[in-house]
């Protein structure tokens, strides 16, 4: 938790309009107990010196409005969050109804990734406005001011979850102060949802309280709750109204529901507002938002089977380990442990002033190695001291030893996992050093985690170890909840999905773009990149992503209207309309402010503050370079709210993405994959359709195309819902292609129409099968389960098997470069009485299956002898009748026409074919029941 603590001693001489300010605020302890993500509950708490005409007195500031006869008038807070972007506003107006002068004091608990963006006062109408500048150039103000006598206060900051906002105005009785405060954030992912924390602390009771989360996200809302971590005795009060893609959360509770008890004087209010919600997701391509001339790229997918990991736990067992915090990191690696799966492999390495190991390989999660793991960590008596260098290169080496040994999966993750509450004081104890060499031994496809325990430990140290090996830290409070806190932490970074992400756009297409390549994607996360948009002609932005799973490499593609979302937030009152261009330069400066801390060299750190001054002044973002200056009207009076950085606990910890690498690396260029930088006529785009084609589709409707007659032959199928029909059954390849029925909504002509709602092919050599429906695809791998959408363009690769989406159109099967077969979406729309949404099968005639292929189709890859003769008129007169001899048998053919939808989806293009009576008997072999199988992945048994 970051403490930043803003005193103003301000006293106001009735005798004149000037002010007099003399400030000073120090911390007492770097011990608070307050953690946003895990202990709500809990607060700040600090002892502080107030200098106030001339004399110190201690106070305790667990009190925002200090002294008898100070009035609450209001305490409003406001959030305005669009796409994962906030803007928060406290506004608090307070007099001084007291006979004599007295402190009153303002005090806002922010998030620590939140940037302050302004703060007013307004002092019995004299008003302080506040504007972001350079530190020393506000400093040099802040000076000249303090030289006249005028002076204010410093913000000290501690790199710790939340910072404290605080100015306190010493004024004269009947005084009316009014203050209000801005601050912007991004919300992040954890676990699946976003959660936006507000923490209130009116001090007493409040005429007008009330608290407003307005949000609006373009794609939709999943879901909005306010856990009632105020109080059961609130959650009443706490009302929400949802839309589609707008939420609104209002908490406005009156003078008595406000109060602790019926009969109490004190206001129960005090604690943190929390909103929780999630965003609605069409497919795993991500969502493009495009908005004030800026982009900005949500990737979350989902639905993808994990990773196998490698983890190497690294625990502190050192004498400050003793009592609590070697309990409780026992009782999280007990549980972290179980959640360990078979496909995984692990280790443990305990250390102090030496390195013991439990196993010196890695050896597979096991219910029996897991046991063992469990019953040496529980034995485990803390002493001695803190080696950490031996210990991280011991972990290195174990890992590096498996891979060269081949026992890690290439395309696993690989992780250590380090656990330690103090700097080291055995062996290495230079903290440069120690990066250096883990820097030096760590293999690409390595990364490590840290977890610091309270705060004897060097946490900016811990942070930028972990940044520089594609790696996050987070501090542990040394807490009742400590275990919790550890747990919540591994299930952030147990479940990876994916690697080596890269997220593309059309080359001069955009600028400026953040990070966005990415070591890893954890389950529940997201990866957001930001940029600017360029002037090209075109009004929709494209985006390219690649990125790795389990067997299978993935494309995605997505696009955004570049003008259509600012013109739907010119309509909505309580969006934030400015959110591309902030968002973007707070990822931005984030990123800056994390690589400046890894910087090699004095020019680069240099050259990287540059930066993040000029972004930070521009967008008015207060950072660890950046000042507030709060001035009066003429700028007669100023305040200057500052940052300096405390060397312990580090200043800016910069926004991270789970598995980061750093120094960011920037890619514009289009992937290979990409056949092109901007939309171009079908034509060009797609591959040229073939001519010779078996198609399946409606009713369902069979065209076998006998290519060395130049012959189409139709049939249909009249089966029941549920059947699961043989198309191609090819034991010799391992290829099985069949398809499900679904049933019409109700009867048309007295008769249930029957239609595929789901197509399946399978690859049996690999253990691949991808199952394509109305709803979705999913790609089965032998590992797990893979589901890709049809709302966006994709591209998924696994062991001989390509899978290509084209978005809400078709998807493209092809097995070892030999067998295609490309299956067309049909929707109806939504409340067609009769129809439902159905698939068609399109299969090449020059597919490569072997000798043994048979099916309902697979059976004409040896085109049989077919000879039409007599033709006469038939009872239609547009349809001409015949007969045709084939496989030994005469039948009665009539001429007619099918549809092939693969150029126009809506109309389709006339196939002319020769119809056979009763579902195709007499031209295939046998009966078409004897085609139904029991699965979808299902052989056909010999006929």
């Amino acid at each position: 938790m970051r403490y930043l603590a803003l005193l103003v001693s301000l006293l106001l001489v009735p005798a004149s309009d000037c002010f007099e300010f003399v400030i000073d605020g120090e911390l007492e302890s770097d011990l608070p107990s307050y953690a946003a993500d895990t202990s709500i509950h809990r607060y700040l708490k600090f002892r502080r010196s107030v200098v106030a005409n001339g004399e110190e007195e201690e106070e305790d500031d667990s009190e925002a409005a200090v002294g008898d006869g100070v009035t609450v008038h209001s305490y409003k807070v406001e959030s305005r969050i669009t796409s994962r972007f906030g803007h928060s506003t406290v506004k608090s107006s307070v007099s001084n109804s007291a006979q004599q002068a007295q402190s009153i004091a303002f005090n806002v608990q922010i998030p620590k990734r939140a940037f302050i963006t302004n703060f007013t006062m307004n002092v019995n109408g004299v008003t302080f406005v506040g504007s972001v500048k350079e530190k020393g150039v506000a400093r040099s103000l802040y000076a000249q001011a303090r030289a006249r006598g005028k002076a204010a206060g410093i913000v000290r900051s501690n790199a710790l979850d939340m910072e404290t906002f605080k100015t306190e105005v010493h004024v004269p009785a009947s005084s009316r102060i009014e203050f209000e405060l801005h601050y912007q954030e991004m919300m992040q992912r954890k676990l699946g949802s976003y959660e936006h924390y507000l923490h209130l602390q009116p001090g007493r009771l409040v005429p007008q309280l009330q608290v407003d989360v307005y949000i609006y996200e373009p794609k939709g809302i999943a879901f909005v709750e306010a856990p009632s971590t105020l109080g059961e005795q609130f959650k009443e009060l706490i009302k929400i109204t949802k839309t589609k893609d707008k939420a609104h959360v209002v908490f406005k509770p009156t003078l008595q529901q406000q109060k602790k008890c019926w009969n109490c004087t004190a206001s129960g209010v005090e604690g943190v507002f929390t909103v929780k919600y999630d965003v609605l997701r069409d497919s795993n391509a991500g969502e493009l938002q495009v908005s004030d001339g800026h982009f900005v790229q949500f990737f979350a997918p989902s639905n993808l089977a994990p990773l196998p990991k490698n983890i190497v736990f690294v625990i502190d067992v050192s004498g400050s380990m003793w009592g609590l915090k070697m309990k409780q990191t026992v009782e999280a690696m007990k549980t972290i442990l179980d959640d360990l799966t078979i496909d995984d492999y692990f280790s443990v390495i305990d250390f102090n002033h030496n390195v013991r190991c439990w196993s010196e390989d890695l050896v597979p999660a096991s219910t029996i190695q897991v046991g063992e793991a469990k019953k040496y960590i529980q034995s485990i008596k803390p002493n001695g001291g803190t080696n950490i260098n031996e210990a991280l290169l011991r972990a290195i080496h174990m890992l590096t030893k498996a891979s060269n040994h081949g026992l890690i999966d290439p395309r696993s993750v690989s992780m250590i996992i380090l656990v330690s509450d103090g700097d080291p004081t055995v062996g290495e104890i230079k903290l440069s050093a120690i990066q250096k060499n883990v820097k030096r031994y760590m293999r690409e496809e390595f990364s490590l985690f840290s977890l610091g325990i309270g705060f004897d430990v060097d946490y900016d140290f811990l942070e930028r170890m972990a940044l520089e090996n594609r790696g996050i830290a987070q501090r542990v409070y040394a807490s009742q909840d400590a275990a919790e806190q550890l747990q919540n932490f591994y299930s952030q970074v147990s479940s990876p999905l994916l690697r080596k992400i890269t997220i593309q756009f059309p080359e001069d297409s955009v600028t400026d773009v953040t990070q966005n390549h990415f070591d890893k994607y954890f389950s529940g996360s997201e990866l957001v990149v930001a940029g600017k948009v360029q002037q090209t002609g075109t009004n929709t932005l494209h985006s390219f992503t690649t990125a790795s799973s389990t067997k299978m490499d993935l494309s995605l593609q997505t696009e955004a209207d570049c003008q259509k979302l600012d013109s739907l937030l010119s309509h909505h009152s309580h969006s934030f309309a400015g959110f591309g261009r902030q968002m973007w330069a707070y990822i931005t400066i984030n990123q800056l402010l994390a690589e400046r801390s890894l910087a090699p060299t004095a020019v680069k750190k240099r050259e990287i503050t540059q930066k993040i001054l000029k972004l930070a002044l521009e967008h008015q973002f207060v950072t660890p370079l950046t000042a507030l200056l709060v001035e009066s009207e003429g700028g007669q009076e100023r305040l200057l709210a500052d940052s300096p950085k405390d060397p312990k606990q580090g200043c800016c910890s910069g926004i991270t993405s789970l598995g980061k690498k750093t120094p960011v690396h920037m890619v514009h260029s289009v992937p290979p994959w990409a056949p092109i930088t901007t939309p171009a006529p079908p034509s060009e785009v797609e591959r040229p359709l073939p001519d010779h084609i078996t198609i399946v589709d409606n009713d369902p409707h069979f065209i076998i195309h006998l290519p060395k007659r130049n012959m189409d032959i139709c049939f249909n199928i009249d089966s029941e819902p549920g059947h699961i029909l043989n198309l191609v059954s090819d034991p010799g390849s391992g290829v099985v292609v069949n398809g499900q029925l679904i049933a019409g909504k109700h009867m048309e002509d007295r008769k249930l129409n029957t239609y595929f709602g789901t197509i399946s092919v399978s690859y049996k050599p690999q253990g691949i099968r991808v199952d394509v429906s109305t709803d979705h695809i999913t790609l089965t791998d032998g590992k797990g389960d893979h589901s890709l959408t049809w709302a966006a363009t994709a591209e998924a690769i696994l062991d001989g098997v390509k899978v290509s989406i084209t978005k809400d159109s078709h998807v493209t099967v092809t097995v070892d470069e030999k067998i295609t077969v490309t299956v067309l979406l049909h929707r109806v729309w939504k409340k067609n009485p009769v129809n439902v949404d159905f698939l068609g099968i399109y299969i090449p005639s020059d597919n490569a299956y072997s000798a043994f292929v048979h099916g309902l189709i697979g059976q004409f890859s040896v085109e049989p002898e077919v000879k039409v003769y007599d033709f006469h008129d038939g009872a239609d007169p547009l349809k001409m009748e015949a007969t045709m001899e084939v496989n030994g048998n005469k039948l009665a053919v009539t001429r007619g026409w099918q549809k092939d939808y693969r150029r126009d989806r809506k109309r389709g293009s006339d196939i002319y074919c020769w119809f056979i009576h009763n579902s195709g008997k007499g031209f295939i072999e046998g009966h078409y029941k004897n085609y139904i199988v029991p699965q979808l992945d299902s052989f056909l048994q010999q006929l």
